[in-house]
């Protein structure tokens, strides 16, 4: 008998060393679960394929004036590019461009409820807007065009493209906004004036600073390729993109997605799918 109490010691301290050790590897499986879990919050972008939405706002690049098949400019390039992405299984395009549109126009045409409501819903908004601002200037000082009279112009372009951006984020904080850069048009009425490109890259350059004042917005840059290849990629106008103007217009679109839009896009989705779930 006065070894059954001894024994009856050691065997709770057996069974308490073994309920020690089960909770250590307990947690090391809890651990372990975490990590899987936290590495799954995240799968490759081409994961699960999802829809998008864009609404497309502006001008007549948007509306697509010079596009030989009438479907919308720069629109159905990119609509292709982007659905051939593994991560995307359909993108829904909503055009609001209007063609002869300036920044002071768009920035009205903001309040219509068939506008607000789209952008609401986007994930993505594409603007682009200031080719008829600075076509103002043209037509209002053709016989005398200076730097003053782009350089008074610029200030309520650059006015209206902020009001623009704030308008567009009262109805959706979280969507992706795409600002696509002016290019030179003018170049076969005054090719002997240089400073027409310097303006042009003025305005680009003031513009991104306005895009960097807030967040997910991106600039796309067009005005080198019809520097290169002007002749060959505007419409018989010598103003608006041809065919192949919007299909080069798309493909640098789709180049700033994929490189920084699309993989904000994908973490979004996938965060709101984890928190879902």
């Amino acid at each position: 008998m006065r070894f059954i109490f001894p024994m009856f010691i050691m065997s709770i301290l057996i069974l308490a060393s073994c309920n020690i050790q089960s909770s250590s590897e307990i947690g090391k499986l809890n651990q372990a679960k975490q990590t899987v879990l936290t590495s799954k919050n995240m799968p490759a972008e081409d994961f699960i394929p999802h829809d998008i939405t864009i609404v497309s706002a502006g001008d007549s690049l948007t509306e697509g004036v010079g596009d030989s098949t009438n479907r919308g400019g720069y629109i159905p390039y990119l609509k292709e590019k982007l659905e051939d992405d593994k991560g995307i299984s359909d993108a829904h395009f909503y055009n609001f461009g209007v063609k002869g549109n300036r920044s002071d126009q768009l920035l009205k045409r903001l309040d219509s409820n068939k506008i607000k409501t789209a952008i609401g819903e986007a994930d993505i908004v594409i603007v682009t807007i200031g080719g008829n601002d600075m076509m103002k200037v043209v037509h209002e000082n053709f016989s005398s065009l200076n730097l003053k009279a782009f350089q008074k112009q610029n200030q309520l372009f650059k006015d209206n493209l902020d009001d623009t951006l704030v308008k567009i984020r009262k109805e959706n904080p979280s969507s992706l906004v795409v600002l696509v850069g002016l290019y030179n048009p003018f170049f076969t009425w005054f090719a002997n004036i240089n400073e027409i490109n310097e303006i042009v890259d003025e305005w680009n350059t003031e513009s991104k600073e306005i895009l960097e004042k807030y967040p997910n917005t991106f600039f796309v840059e067009i005005d080198d390729l019809f520097q290169k290849n002007a002749e060959d990629l505007l419409f018989r106008d010598y103003f608006h993109p041809n065919d192949k103007g919007y299909e080069l217009i798309a493909g640098r679109v789709y180049d700033k997605l994929k490189e920084e839009a699309l993989t904000k896009l994908s973490e979004r989705f996938y965060t709101v799918g984890n928190g879902e779930n």
